[in-house]
């Protein structure tokens, strides 16, 4: 049975770690032994930069240190034999080459930065979120979206428990995607285009607009590459047209 929800707001050190070579790939050692990357590890980028990138799911998924935000990326092979991992965009996030070399794109450093292995880290996985919790979450991520835009912005929703909490994880997400569009000149008039949030479940994930509301898919049984990212739903609102 579906719950329908909804919520309305008034407006690590790495010197001892092995370094730049030791990559997806792994590497190996003086004396021939073969090292390999954890599936769920911590790299650091030459500027600092920290992530954990979890290959244990069909996509894998990488999340920033100083972000909420989850991405699930697709890996695409390259020339020689190297491997980017993209975004629901297209956009390129990580390069892995067959030497076991990694690069990093951020819009900081959209060229690209090298970046050394720093350990183990725990999977990246979402836990359960009971009807009251995603209440919550709806409210948080509508408050925040609110104050961002100087006006109410409901968040609403029809879950399930299978999607109750990656409505939960959309939610953050959709609300730091209207934040960041808050920020600029030229997204700050998309925004106006975004009256409500509505999420919904389908069988894949996606994002559109339709007479002011911005309609959030989400796809429980891809996991947490089941929602859009931040990026895609920035592009959303800057589409043509609005059914």
């Amino acid at each position: 049975m579906a719950l329908c929800v909804g919520a309305i707001a008034c407006a690590h050190p790495v010197d001892a770690a092995p370094r730049l070579k030791d990559g997806l790939f792994g590497r190996k050692a003086p004396d021939g032994r073969q090292f390999s990357a954890p599936p769920v590890a911590r790299y650091v980028s030459e500027d600092g930069v920290g992530f954990t990138l979890d290959r244990t799911q069909p996509r894998p998924l990488l999340k920033f240190d100083n972000s909420g935000e989850v991405w699930a990326l697709n890996p695409q092979p390259a020339p020689r034999g190297d491997v980017i991992y993209k975004n629901d965009l297209g956009q390129p996030v990580i390069r892995a080459t067959r030497l076991g070399g990694v690069t990093v794109f951020t819009p900081d450093r959209p060229a690209g930065s090298a970046v050394a292995l720093a350990g183990e880290a725990p999977p990246l996985r979402l836990g359960p979120l009971s009807p009251q919790a995603l209440i919550e979450k709806l409210f948080l991520a509508s408050l925040r979206a609110s104050r961002a835009a100087r006006r109410q912005i409901p968040f609403q929703a029809e879950a399930s428990p299978a999607s109750s909490a990656l409505i939960g994880d959309a939610a953050m997400v959709t609300s730091e995607a209207l934040v960041r569009m808050s920020r600029g000149p030229k997204t700050r008039a998309l925004l106006d285009r975004v009256r409500r949030v509505q999420f919904k479940e389908g069988r894949r994930a996606g994002a559109e607009i339709s007479q002011g509301a911005l309609i959030i898919t989400v796809a429980p049984q891809q996991g947490m590459a089941g929602r859009p990212s931040s990026e895609r739903i920035v592009a959303v609102t800057n589409t043509p047209g609005d059914r």
